[in-house]
This record gives structure tokens, sequence and C-alpha cells, in this order.
């Protein structure tokens, strides 16, 4: 554990607290998540569903993880033998990599990647090999990456693909193109995907969020990861599930039993609930975001920074190089200390730093007052004319 450095969330997160910053930095919602979910959770707990849940997870929630992947996704999941219920999706892809990985043996992911990838993958004696995305340009809308570095990527030591789409921290959507190259790769070296979707149904402008799973000759090698955070602003209740073909649902459920065991029992009720709600809240949500979207955008070029427009998920990033600073870090420490707004450096995220543009990630799971609060200094930050 001493070779794994803090993770940059806790300490930027401290940091903005201590000296009072307006935290765009961690993603969480600063406003509660459905009453009818939370409602459902009381329900739960006052019924008596306070012992431990199976280890598979309760029976109500793996069958509306069912109906949901199939309502949502075109996927077929028998909830008894192929799905099991974790603490948050952070525990499944732990235990996944976990079960699925053994020493000297090799996981390729995109990077910037989510700094607990990485983490799992170091304990369990494997090696990631990253495939670096790469900011917009000229030549591309959104962010992309060399399909000759994916492919030199794999090999005979490759056990597991792992890929988060709607993707965090660049807000890239991949592409049916692109998940169809994955697929042929994992399928080519007979490895398996592990498929992080926890923003799946936060995707805009026209972005569609397709499941790997879904693309033929996928489903028997994908186990297909997700939560209750992000869709329902709940992400304290830590409540995620992986699903996927039995023998790699089985790979999940052997690192479970010892890391969490079980979850907490009425939050799985009540979140069996949110599952179930009407495609009008999804609807919503998908609307309500792209309206936090925008606001987040405007203030961000009302203080003189050029933000890329993410395509899904729920951050922004903007490219700060140029601006007098040695690194991201620096710029994020700055911003945080001086103009009292919290963004995370991207450089955090990767593998091999020395890919890593000079870029900091804002988050817009904000309440309005937040985000508007977030304008206002930002804009008083911004330089007046002629002053450098």
């Amino acid at each position: 554990m001493r070779a794994l450095p803090p993770t940059v969330f806790s300490e930027f997160s401290a940091l903005a607290a201590r000296v009072g910053a307006v935290n765009l930095g961690q993603g969480f919602p600063d406003f509660d998540g459905p009453e009818v979910v939370r409602e459902a959770a009381v329900a739960a707990l006052r019924r008596g569903d306070n012992q431990y849940a199976h280890g598979l997870g309760a029976v109500p929630l793996r069958h509306a993880i069912s109906e949901h992947a199939r309502r949502f996704l075109g996927l077929t999941v028998d909830p008894d033998t192929e799905v099991v219920v974790t603490c948050g999706a952070t525990e499944a892809i732990f235990d996944a990599i976990q079960g699925l990985v053994d020493a000297g043996d090799e996981v390729v992911a995109f990077q910037p990647v989510y700094d607990s990838y990485a983490a799992g993958v170091a304990m369990a004696g494997g090696t990631l090999r990253p495939v670096t995305l790469r900011p917009p340009d000229a030549n591309h809308s959104g962010w992309w990456f060399d399909a000759a570095e994916l492919e030199a990527a794999f090999g005979p030591r490759t056990r597991v693909a792992l890929l988060n789409t709607p993707h965090n921290p660049t807000g890239k959507v991949f592409t049916a193109r692109e998940l169809e190259q994955i697929a042929a790769l994992v399928q080519r070296w007979n490895t398996v995907a592990v498929v992080d979707e926890v923003y799946g149904h936060l995707v805009y402008d026209g972005a569609e969020h397709r499941s790997l799973a879904g693309i033929p000759g996928m489903a028997d090698r994908t186990l297909t990861v997700s939560s209750g955070a992000k869709t329902f602003g709940l992400t304290g209740w830590k409540v995620g599930w992986a699903m996927g073909p039995r023998v790699l649902r089985d790979a999940v459920l052997g690192a479970h039993q010892y890391v969490t065991f079980a979850v907490p029992t009425p939050l799985q009720h009540a979140l069996a609930a949110a599952l179930r709600l009407p495609d009008s809240y999804f609807l919503g949500l998908q609307a309500d975001y792209a309206r936090r979207r925008g606001k987040l955008l405007e203030a961000l070029t009302g203080s003189g920074l050029v933000p890329w427009t993410p395509e899904g998920a729920y951050f922004a990033c903007v490219d700060v190089g140029g601006r007098g600073f040695g690194d991201d870090d620096a710029f994020c420490r700055d911003l945080t200390t001086r103009v009292g707004v919290a963004a995370i450096p991207l450089s955090a995220f990767y593998v091999d730093r020395s890919r890593a543009p000079c870029v900091a990630r804002f988050a817009f799971c904000k309440s309005d007052a937040t985000l508007d609060e977030a304008a206002r200094r930002l804009r008083s930050a911004r330089p007046r004319e002629g002053e450098p």
C-alpha cells in the first residue's frame, strides 16, 4: 500500500474544505436524490429489512437490475445466476480485477483512468497497459484514441480490457465503431471486458450510450458494472452491481464474499424501487444535467477559460496550459486557494504522467446556488483588460 498515493479526491476535497472553496472537484451532488426512493429506504427499515442480505444481493434488487438492463440496454440477464450486488461500482470493479487478474497478467485501460482502477490492478499483482485518450483537436471534435496504439496494448498476457463509458474524467462517450474495435481485440486475444457504465443515463446532444455486452460475440465475455449513485444522486448509499455470464459473475463473487460480504439491506430494497421509476424520471434526469452542464460551461467561458463540451457523465475539462503554471496540479491548487473554486488536475488520472496534458476537471453535479457562486468567484478572478 505504501506504493499507492492517496486518492486525489480526498486531497483536494480536504483542501477545499480547509480554505472554504466551492468544491467542483469531487463528483458528488450537493442536492438529494428522489424523495420516493429515500422513502422506500425508510419503509424497508421500518418493516424490518435490516439483517444481512444474500451475498449475491437482495432478490428484489437483482430482479430490478435484470429488468433495467433489458429496458435500457437491450440485454438479457438472469437475476439468479448473472448478477451480484456490491458496495458501489468501485467495489464491483475491484472485485472483478481481484477475481480475474493473477500476478503477471495485463489489463488494458484508457488513460486518463479513474484512480481506483490502477490501484486494483496493482493490488492483484497485474500490470496496467494504458492507451491514451487525446484531447479534441482540429481533426477530432471529441476525445479520441489511436487505433494502432490500442491494438499494440493487447498481447498474450492480456487478461482484462477495462473500459469506462460514458467516461470519467473526460466526458467521452465511446461510439459504436470504437466499441466494435475494442470488441474485436477482446475476442481476438480471448480475453474479457469489464465495463463501467455508471454514467450510462447521462449523455447529451444526441450521443448514444451503448453497452459493449450488446455487440455480437461479447455477451459471454463482458462484465457490465453500474450503480445507483450517479443515476439517483445517492452517492453515499454505495449500492452497485456487476452483471454478466455466471463464470465472470462468480469471479466477482469470490472476492466480494471476503471484501464486504453483503450490502446494506434496506438500501438495496430502495434501489430496486428506483430502478423501476418511469421513463419520465430518466429523461428528466438527462435534461436536468444538460442544463447544469450549460451553466458550468457558461461560467468557465465567462472566466476566460475554454472548456471542451462533454458528451456524457457530469464533468467538463479545460486546457489550462500556458497560464504560468508548471503543471495542472499547480493550477488547481492556486484555483482552490486563491480563487476559491476547487477542480481536479487531470494528470492524477494518468498511469504515465508524461502523456498527460495540462488540464483541469470540473464537476457540474451541483446545485444552481453552488454553480452560480462558482461562476461569481471565477469571474471576479479573471484578469482585467491590460493585466497579465
